[in-house]
């Protein structure tokens, strides 16, 4: 049986996206020869909303080893704002604790804590295990500075200052990983544009599982409730999920398709809603994607929510919805890894995307979707009409597009941890 160690700062209860392809491959790491354990910053020093739903799905046998970080009281230090400097010095000796006691095969730094990844070479020299780095995002990100019209988050300053930052430590610490996995090829090949060495690295593209044992679980909800509860005679479309300015463009197709192409009939039965589209603390995060209906005189039919939510509720949204809509990023990079649990949610489902995004091509294998792409340079008007055509022709919002099953099940949880740990024997054995 191999032994791995799980960086991953965040980590239920904590709620944070960063934190869920481990959670959900945990339960089939040992029946692929790979026994697991964590490492994770206590929850109470993460800003983040906590999800205790998340911790019961957990198996028990995995040892999940918790470390103390500078409190939050910390972030307004300068230089020590992010989890990934407040917790560094606590997250290297509990892994030398670890490490030092042998038997580990390798470690596996799966998060967007980027900071911690330089614990990799540290481990890597003094202990001789080899590691793995996850990119769920790209580490130094180019999507700002080539849209200077989309402010980044935190401000641009802060975006500058922790750009110069990662700048200066991907590099060293990328030569000396066994392997990588992202969730978008797109930032495998923006690896190899900034280092030629880097098409030498092993490297796995996979993005989040699927996870129907998710959909099992589901608790009895508010959700629920206000379904069954539901006598308004309405429609209701739902989002659940970030928005933002990468955003406005799939979001501007969808509402002026409303606008120009719905019947009278579909716009006074019609509501949409927007659930959890900031990052921001409860009570302070800024509507993003209503803003946009209220250009196109939609602002009636629209309920955005910025609060984020549980995962638990997120669930029990996407499965009472009459229908969902997913609008895709204008980064061709960008890989929604969401797009999951929406299809297995089992209803009428829209998906606007760039055509390049991992999406398009997804439900092109595994169906479940009304899939429309689109293109950078594309005008809001043609997307509208093809939109118009493609998922109000016919009523296709009342129609549900079957998921092909066993075309999805290597995307399931089961199945990508199957793949992952192969790819774990290949780093190792190199």
């Amino acid at each position: 049986m191999r032994r791995l160690l799980i960086i991953s700062p965040h980590f239920p209860p904590v709620n944070a996206a960063d934190m869920q392809r481990v959670r959900m491959l945990l339960p089939f790491f040992r029946q692929n020869g790979w026994q697991a354990q964590v490492l994770a910053v206590s929850a109470d020093q993460v800003a983040s909303p906590l999800d205790s739903w998340l911790v019961a799905g957990l198996p028990a046998d995995v040892p999940v080893h918790w470390v103390n970080a500078l409190g939050l009281n910390w972030s307004c230090v300068p230089g020590l704002g992010t989890l990934g400097l407040r917790a560094l010095p606590a997250l290297a000796m509990a892994g030398d604790r670890l490490l030092e006691k042998g038997g580990f095969d390798l470690v596996y730094f799966s998060t967007t804590v980027f900071e911690v990844h330089i614990l990799g070479p540290r481990w890597k020299r003094k202990f001789r295990v080899p590691f793995v780095m996850d990119y769920q995002d790209p580490w130094v990100n180019d999507y700002y500075r080539e849209h200077p019209d989309v402010v980044p988050p935190g401000g641009r300053l802060k975006y500058a200052l922790a750009r110069a930052l990662h700048c200066w430590m991907e590099p060293r610490v990328l030569r000396q990983c066994a392997g990588v996995t992202s969730v978008s090829p797109a930032y495998m090949k923006q690896l190899e544009r900034r280092y030629p060495w880097f098409k030498g690295v092993a490297h796995l593209v996979q993005a989040f599982p699927g996870s129907t044992r998710d959909f099992d679980r589901l608790p009895r909800t508010d959700a629920d409730q206000r379904q069954n509860d539901r006598s308004d005679g309405l429609m209701h479309w739902v989002y659940v999920g970030r928005g933002g300015g990468d955003m406005a463009k799939a979001t501007r197709g969808i509402f002026m398709c409303l606008r120009d192409y719905a019947s009278q009939e579909l716009k006074q039965r019609l509501r949409l809603h927007f659930i959890g589209t900031s990052y921001a603390p409860a009570g302070k995060g800024t509507k993003s994607l209503a803003p946009i209906a209220t250009e196109f005189g939609m602002e009636h039919l629209v309920e955005e929510r910025p609060d984020r939510i549980s995962y638990a509720e997120t669930l029990a949204y996407l499965r009472q919805a009459d229908a969902l809509i997913v609008p895709g990023s204008d980064d061709p990079a960008y890989t929604a890894s969401k797009i999951y649990p929406y299809l297995l949610a089992s209803r009428p489902l829209l998906a606007v995307f760039h055509e390049n995004s991992t999406v398009v091509n997804l439900i092109g294998k595994v169906s479940g979707a009304v899939c429309v792409p689109f293109s950078t340079n594309e005008s809001d008007a043609i997307l509208a009409e093809r939109i118009a055509a493609q998922w109000l022709c016919r009523a296709r919002y009342q129609e549900l597009v079957p998921l092909d099953e066993d075309a999805f099940r290597p995307y399931t949880d089961k199945g990508c941890a199957a793949e992952l740990t192969a790819f774990f024997e290949t780093c190792v054995a190199s």
